[in-house]
């Protein structure tokens, strides 16, 4: 390892000397990096907003790692120390921990590192107070950026992010481990004593650095898929796994079997396309946490711009893991009328004082839709549990609002945080008031005249952050349709052909009497006094620029120009 710094010093130091007028100073938040001038090492300046939510989550992370660590040596006080049995070795672990590759955890590290000429010793009170000494202090946050291509994001990290004690950025590209490390010495001495640059594979790097890092970060240009199998497995126990997908495109349906080869499920083209995205990826990640008899706690999920992004805390318990066939579902999208239905993958018995599990009871619909009488397609398996942890949401809003000056992208991360802050938290996907609309060929009703009758029918509805069009309820769909029935009976449509989907749901008389006066809680607290939740692109064609080392050709330009049109 001693040789692997070495030669990373030597080259550090051979690359010295650039000229400033060949690079562009970008400068966002306290981080400055320089930006040469032909695109050699890829830099997005969209991603601001991911950034800065990023780092938001991160304080945040860092408040509540401190906060249980806390709680943990209060549990241990009042506890009072046990009394060692002769029966039972000096390492056996607290009740709470959780056994996990041969070793004890419960949340920290039984066993600290040690230097290699120290004996190791299982007996002995020497060994055993360094260890608990060791273990009542918490050390800084030890933070990978696996894809860091210029540094950007790791030197904001490092700069902004208090109780972060190191950042190891990573690129396998050595141009932009040169950029990175240039960027990291133009940043003074606060991002040298903190950060520094290897140039490795990432997935390698992670293998063979297991349960080391309190966060992992990937974003990288494309599928995090190749990367997500190491990235489980270099998570601390209680650390945080933060990952992009920026391939929208499969996740959302335009090649479901490429989604499929690559997260291990079928994407619907539904209005909650991007909803179901965020689902597959965190669907994904648990797949492959559970293989290392690990699981994961989403505290938030974001869509923006041109990409999903997950925040995941990961802990190892082989029981706890045994409940993620009840966080899993499929779903059936009819092809004739907005209807979606649910699929739970598996189910939990209790007996004799125990839980059992079981496969999820189907099918949960028909062949036929039962209120217009279409097929339905099938896609899953995805994430079907909360995506957001209201608590941590309410937190980072409240962070991000105290520190407004410290995110050159407040406005838009504040408005998302607002939108993530009223939706429905056990609601999966959403319907689509105007498709709802389309489907019956009828004059859409109002979001406020609409809710009110959610309401008043006793069921709760809320809006998405994904879509400024979209609502969350828990009313069932013949609920949902009987209410459109009785607002086209107000509102009549023109004659359709029978066979149509729309023909076929108005033709049943509505079971429900709809009560479509206004009520109180159809106004969200936002709405209520006016904040904004969807802000609009702050210039044209704002979203994933071209990969380093490529140039604006005469294609793209005329691409460009028709976009603009």
């Amino acid at each position: 390892m001693d040789k692997e710094k070495t030669g990373d010093d030597e080259k550090q130091q051979k690359d010295t000397s650039f000229d400033l007028n060949d690079y562009t100073i970008i400068k966002e938040g306290e981080a400055e990096i320089l930006m040469h001038s032909k695109n050699q090492v890829f830099y997005n300046k969209t991603q601001v907003n991911n950034r800065d939510m990023s780092i938001a989550v991160l304080r945040t992370f860092i408040s509540q790692r401190k906060l249980e660590h806390e709680s943990m040596l209060d549990r241990r006080v009042k506890t009072g120390p046990k009394v060692p049995d002769e029966s039972v070795s000096e390492m056996e672990p607290p009740a709470d921990s959780v056994h996990y590759n041969g070793k004890f955890n419960d949340g920290y590290e039984l066993l600290e590192e040690m230097s290699s000429d120290e004996p190791c010793s299982i007996s002995g009170a020497p060994t055993r107070n360094l260890r608990e000494k060791d273990r009542e202090e918490l050390k800084p946050a030890r933070v990978l950026e696996a894809l860091s291509a210029s540094g950007l994001r790791a030197l904001r990290y490092a700069r902004e992010v208090e109780g972060i004690g190191q950042v190891v950025a990573l690129d396998n590209d050595k141009v932009s481990v040169e950029a990175c490390r240039r960027n990291i010495r133009f940043n003074g001495p606060v991002a040298c004593s903190k950060l520094e640059s290897h140039l490795a594979d990432a997935r390698v790097y992670m293998l063979t650095h297991p349960k080391e890092f309190d966060v992992v970060d990937l974003d990288p240009y494309g599928s995090p898929s190749l990367f997500l199998d190491s990235a489980v497995q270099s998570v601390a126990d209680g650390g945080m796994l933060t990952c992009t997908a920026t391939d929208l495109a499969v996740l959302c349906g335009g090649n479901g079997e490429v989604c499929y080869s690559k997260y291990g499920s079928y994407p619907l083209r539904g209005k909650y396309c991007h909803e179901m995205a965020l689902r597959i990826l965190l669907a994904c990640i648990e797949s492959h946490a559970n293989r290392y008899k690990r699981y994961i706690v989403p505290v938030l999920s974001v869509q923006m711009d041109f990409y999903v992004r997950v925040f995941v805390r990961i802990y190892s318990s082989a029981s706890a893991m045994k409940n993620t066939p009840l966080k899993l579902s499929y779903v059936y999208q009819c092809t004739g009328c907005d209807s979606f239905h649910l699929q739970p993958v598996g189910r939990t018995i209790a007996k004799d004082n125990s839980l059992r599990y079981h496969p999820g009871f189907g099918p949960a619909v028909p062949q036929e839709c039962s209120d217009c009488g279409k097929k339905f397609n099938m896609g899953g398996p995805i994430w079907s549990a909360p995506i957001h942890d209201q608590e941590w949401v309410a937190a980072i809003l409240a962070d991000v609002k105290s520190m407004k000056e410290q995110y050159p992208a407040y406005d838009r991360i504040c408005a998302v945080l607002t939108a993530i802050s009223e939706e429905l938290p056990d609601i999966p996907l959403f319907l689509s008031l105007h498709n709802i609309s389309a489907t019956l060929k009828c004059t859409s009703p109002s979001a406020i005249i609409f809710r009110s009758a959610v309401i008043n029918a006793g069921y709760r509805i809320s809006g998405t952050h994904v879509n400024p069009l979209g609502l969350k309820t828990d009313a069932p769909m013949h609920t949902i349709w009987d209410i459109m029935r009785c607002w086209v009976k107000n509102h009549p449509v023109k004659a359709q052909p029978s066979n149509q989907a729309g023909s076929m749901i108005l033709a049943k008389e509505p079971v429900l009497q709809t009560n479509f006066a206004r009520a109180v809680a159809s106004f969200s607290k936002a709405q209520a006094k006016k904040v904004a939740r969807f802000l609009p692109n702050p210039e044209k064609h704002w979203g994933p620029k071209l990969r380093a080392g490529r140039k604006i050709t005469e294609r793209i330009v005329k691409m460009l120009v028709g976009l603009g049109r």
